[in-house]
């Protein structure tokens, strides 16, 4: 069911210097992919980011291989970029629920994602969402992205300034000093 809700998108970020994005990209749907990451192209160029692109097997992998280059620190933010069309399983909900969970925790310890992963019910739905003339949500994740590092600067800690606290995320076990009496 299409809907006639109008939608409020944020301009572009201003931004103060330079920004590399690391777009991760699923493509197991090529057509659909090709089409996210073409509107996510067209946003960054738009904002004056640089865009680098690496592929992964699938949605499941993307958080993963986020993880695994902001531990590098050379990008300042990523877009995840993939397609889970429902199937005759329950695999669809494993991967739309897990893929979207690992990037959570990944933006919950600061790093910044755009999700641009599509989770829909048929190839007709991705194919609106993907174009980039349509609903373009490979642009929208990559502007996600980019106000996610604006923000992040604004916030960082300056030379002489303080950092804000922030939580520790812990899946399982207590930290250390935790639990005894």
């Amino acid at each position: 069911m299409a809907s006639n809700t109008q939608h409020h998108e944020l301009a572009l970020p201003r931004l103060d210097a330079p920004v590399r994005l690391l777009a991760i990209v699923a493509p197991y749907y090529k057509e659909i992919a090709d089409g996210l990451l073409a509107g996510a192209r067209a946003t960054a160029e738009t904002a004056g980011a640089s865009l680098d692109v690496i592929e992964v097997p699938g949605a499941l992998e993307i958080p993963t291989a986020i993880a695994l280059a902001a531990r590098g620190g050379n990008f300042d933010g990523y877009v995840a970029l993939g397609c889970v069309i429902r199937g005759e399983t329950t695999h669809y909900d494993t991967v739309c629920n897990d893929s979207s969970r690992g990037l959570t925790l990944l933006g919950l310890q600061g790093v910044c994602i755009g999700n641009g992963i599509l989770t829909v019910e048929n190839l007709a739905q991705a194919q609106v969402r993907a174009d980039a003339a349509g609903q373009n949500k490979g642009g929208g994740a990559a502007a996600a992205a980019l106000h996610l590092v604006a923000l992040a600067r604004r916030w960082r800690k300056t030379p002489g300034g303080v950092a804000p606290d922030h939580d520790v995320i812990r899946l399982a076990g207590a930290l250390e000093g935790q639990g005894r009496a």
